[in-house]
């Protein structure tokens, strides 16, 4: 599983990152978290707005920092 954080590295692009990473170590999962700070690459995935997430290619949210939860069901509906 590949979970990326698209952002350029604002304060809410580094707090999404730190609760992905967080989660997927409390689930013990092998997941690789990835930054992706590059502008075109981000839009690639159609985002105009950080941060985002992305898990296997899908984006799963846009502009806001996820819940806990919302990362863990990610997660799991991705496995």
């Amino acid at each position: 599983m590949k979970i990326e954080i698209l952002g350029t590295g604002c304060s809410k692009c580094k707090k999404a990152f730190e609760s992905v990473e967080k989660i997927v170590k409390e689930l013990g999962i092998d997941a690789e978290v990835v930054k992706v700070e590059n502008i075109q690459d981000i839009m690639k995935y159609g985002v105009m707005i950080t941060p985002a997430i992305a898990v296997d290619g899908e984006v799963k949210i846009v502009g806001k920092i996820p819940t806990p939860n919302q990362i863990t069901e990610w997660i799991k509906n991705a496995k």
